[in-house]
């Protein structure tokens, strides 16, 4: 997949990396191939995850560690492994993909807290390294229509369908939905803004508008 997304960049050089975010050792390496090969990350944008779907009282201690290990401890490894760079060349911006999970609850207790941590470890990095000019903002999307739902889709093939009803934008989100707001915040457009977790979430965390019409049928 990395090849196949380098192949389509028309504009500038592109080169695939695959690397376990587990491992320091090889996301440091990662990061050195990169300053060798493209002179430097002016960009890092990170969106690991592991999402187990089970519950406390069901998830076992391994499965726990394992979303943590990938969504949230990977999420510092590779901001820890790029830094002493974008220190030395005066500045750079990092994008980490959050969740909305982080911000209420939707399931998945693991992955919520492991981007619950994201969130915060953003805002750490935008305080302690602004006046080194380092920006640092996390975007949380909510249902996105990416391969994680293909299993899910097998069985219930009209789950966007129904998911579509708790957005007030009518759908669920699609890809480039994300990938403009992350986008944005790495441009220069976004130069003053820093510290902040930007939901891409179709105005789910806004309200609930189905609760609404069973409380108020007559609002409908």
């Amino acid at each position: 997949m990395a090849g196949e997304v380098a192949g389509q960049v028309a504009a500038g050089r592109a080169f695939p990396v695959t690397v376990d975010v587990t491992d320091s050792d090889r996301v440091a390496a990662m990061v050195r191939e990169i300053e060798s090969s493209m002179g430097g990350a002016d960009v890092l944008v990170t969106s690991a995850i592991r999402m187990p779907s089970d519950d406390l009282a069901t998830m076992t201690a391994e499965a726990w560690d394992d979303d943590v290990r990938v969504a949230l401890n990977g999420t510092y490894r590779c901001i820890r492994a790029v830094l002493p760079g974008m220190i030395e060349q005066g500045g750079g911006a990092i994008v980490n993909i959050a969740s909305v999970n982080g911000l209420a609850f939707f399931g998945n207790e693991a992955y919520s807290a492991a981007k619950a941590g994201v969130m915060s470890l953003t805002r750490s990095i935008a305080v302690r390294y602004g006046r080194e000019g380092i920006r640092a903002n996390a975007v949380a999307p909510a249902t996105v229509r990416t391969p994680v739902w293909d299993q899910r889709l097998k069985t219930d093939p009209d789950t966007f369908d129904k998911v579509a009803t708790w957005y007030p934008a009518g759908r669920i989100g699609e890809p480039e939905d994300v990938a403009h707001a992350a986008l944005f915040l790495a441009s220069d457009e976004a130069a003053w803004i820093t510290g902040v977790v930007l939901p891409v979430d179709g105005g789910l965390l806004a309200g609930n508008y189905r609760m609404t019409v069973d409380l108020i049928p007559e609002s409908e």
